[in-house]
C-alpha cells in the first residue's frame, strides 16, 4: 500500500462504526453527535462507515432472487450501495448538526485496490481529496469496505473490509491511532456472548490480536489488524453508545519477561469451517503447491495444512477454509485433479477452536492440557495446529460453544478465575 499524494491533515482522527452501529435511524443521530463532538473540540474527523444492520446479507438474498449464480463484478455493485448508503445519510445527520460533511463513496475515496471481485486487497490511498476537505473544514464520511480498480469498476474488501479501509485510511493521513465503533466493550478473553464471565482485555498485542481475528475472533478484521502492524497504527475498539474505549490494540511489547506469566490470553472459535482434502494417485506435480497458487488466485486463505503420504506414490492433502469457500476449493481441487485419478472430499461439521497467547510452542503443556480438557469432556478434537502464538483444533460444530467455555476455564480467563475486577468504563454484557 502506497499513498498517492495528498498528506496528513493536521489533528486528524480516524474512525469507524459498524453496521449494528448504524442500524437505526436513532443510532445514526447518535454516531452524528459523537462526530459532532469530535469536531467541535477542534478535530478533523474522517469516519469510515460499514453497511446499515442486515444491509448486506439482504442484497445477497436478492441477488439470489434474481440470479442462481450471480457474477461478481455485478455482486461487488451490488453489495457497495449498502456502505455508500451509510455514508451518505450519516453526512445528512451532521448536516442536521450544523457540521458540514461530505460522503465519499469508494470511487471517490482513493481508496484503490485489485484482486478477485469480493476479494479485494488495498494496493493505495490518495488521500489528496480527504486532506483538501478537511483543511476546508469539512467533516468526511466514506463508504467503507469498497475501493476502485485501475479499471474503474467497484470491488470489494471482503467481510469486515471497513476495518481495513479505516487502517489504511490512517496509515496514509500520518494517524496514530484508528477508532473501531461496534457493538460491544473491546476485545474479551472470549466471546462474552458464548461465555458470560468473558473478561475484557483493556490492551492486546497486536500481533496476538492478529491470531484471533484470523481463529475467529469477529470484532476485527484479521487484514485490517496485519495492516496497523506494518504501518505502525494503534487500534483502540470500544462501544459506540459508550464515551471511553475499551481496549487498545498495541504494536508495543508491555509484556513482562517473567517466564512463569501465564501464556494463553484468550480463546477464540470459528464456527464457519470446512476441511477439503485432495487424496491423489500417482506421480505429477507437487499438490501442495498447486493447491495453493490456486488459493492465490482466488485470495482464498487456508489453515491447518498438512500433507502426508499415502499408500503407493499418493499423497493426502487437507486443509481448512471457511466455509462458505468449500466448494470453490473443492471445486478448484477437481479441476487440478483433471484425470479423475484423484479424489476430493468436504467437511463442513467442523468449527476451530483455539487457544491464543505467546510462546505457546516453547509450552507443549498447554496444548495437553487442552486437548486432555476436550477429550476428557467428550468432545472429538480432529485437526491440530500450533505455533508461538496460537493452538488451534478441529471439533465438531455441535460442541463448539461447549468448548470455548471448557477451554476459557480450564485456563482461568474469566474475572473470577484471574481475580480481576470488571473494568470501570466496561459495561459487562
Amino acid at each position: 500500500m502506497a499513498a498517492q499524494g495528498g498528506g496528513t491533515a493536521g489533528d486528524v482522527v480516524v474512525r469507524k462504526y459498524g453496521g449494528s452501529s448504524l442500524a437505526t435511524d436513532e443510532a445514526v443521530r447518535h454516531v452524528a453527535r459523537q462526530i459532532a463532538a469530535a469536531v467541535r473540540a477542534g478535530r478533523q474527523v474522517v469516519t469510515v462507515v460499514s453497511a446499515r444492520g442486515d444491509t448486506t446479507d439482504e442484497l445477497i438474498r436478492q441477488a439470489g432472487e434474481l440470479s442462481s449464480r450471480p457474477p461478481a463484478r455485478e455482486l461487488d455493485q451490488l453489495l457497495a450501495t449498502g456502505e455508500t448508503a451509510s455514508s451518505a445519510l450519516l453526512a445528512m445527520a451532521l448536516q442536521e448538526l450544523g457540521v458540514p460533511a461530505v460522503a465519499l463513496a469508494g470511487g471517490q475515496s482513493g481508496v484503490l485496490a485489485t484482486g478477485p471481485y469480493g476479494a479485494g486487497i488495498i494496493v493505495a490511498v490518495d488521500t489528496e481529496r480527504m486532506v483538501r476537505l478537511l483543511d476546508a473544514g469539512r467533516t468526511v464520511i466514506l463508504a467503507g469496505f469498497q475501493g476502485i480498480t485501475a479499471d474503474g469498476d467497484t470491488i470489494t474488501l471482503g467481510r469486515g473490509g471497513s476495518d481495513t479501509t479505516a487502517v489504511a485510511v490512517a496509515a496514509e493521513l500520518g494517524a496514530r491511532v484508528c477508532e473501531i465503533y461496534t457493538d460491544v466493550d473491546g476485545i474479551f478473553t472470549a466471546d462474552p456472548r458464548v461465555v458470560p464471565g468473558a473478561r475484557l482485555m483493556p490492551a492486546v498485542g497486536i500481533d496476538v490480536m492478529a491470531e484471533m481475528a484470523f481463529a475467529g475472533a469477529r470484532v476485527m478484521h484479521s487484514r485490517a489488524v496485519e495492516l496497523a502492524a506494518l504501518y505502525g497504527v494503534d487500534i483502540h475498539v470500544g462501544h459506540s453508545a459508550g464515551s471511553a474505549i475499551g481496549t487498545r490494540i498495541t504494536n508495543e511489547d508491555g509484556a513482562d519477561m517473567l517466564e512463569n506469566k501465564a501464556a494463553v490470553t484468550a480463546v477464540v472459535h470459528d464456527p464457519e469451517v470446512a476441511r477439503v482434502t485432495l487424496n491423489t494417485t500417482g506421480g505429477g506435480e507437487d499438490p501442495a503447491a498447486a493447491a495453493f497458487r490456486l488459493l492465490a488466485r482466488q485470495a482464498i486463505p487456508a489453515d491447518m495444512t498438512s500433507v502426508s503420504q499415502r499408500s503407493g506414490d499418493g499423497l493426502a492433502l487437507a486443509l481448512t477454509v471457511h466455509r462458505s469457500h468449500s466448494a470453490a476449493v473443492a471445486g478448484a481441487f477437481r479441476e487440478l485433479a483433471g484425470s479423475g485419478r484423484h479424489r476430493v472430499a468436504v467437511d463442513d461439521s467442523l468449527a476451530k477452536v483455539s487457544i491464543i497467547g505467546k510462546g505457546l510452542l516453547n509450552r507443549p503443556e498447554y496444548a495437553a492440557r487442552m486437548l486432555s480438557s476436550l477429550t476428557g469432556s467428550g468432545i472429538e478434537a480432529g485437526s491440530l495446529s500450533a505455533s508461538q502464538l496460537r493452538v488451534s483444533v478441529t471439533v465438531p460444530r455441535r460442541d463448539a460453544e461447549r468448548a470455548v467455555s471448557l477451554l476459557h476455564s480450564e485456563f482461568g480467563l474469566g474475572v473470577a478465575e484471574s481475580g480481576q475486577e470488571p473494568l470501570p468504563f466496561a459495561r459487562q454484557p
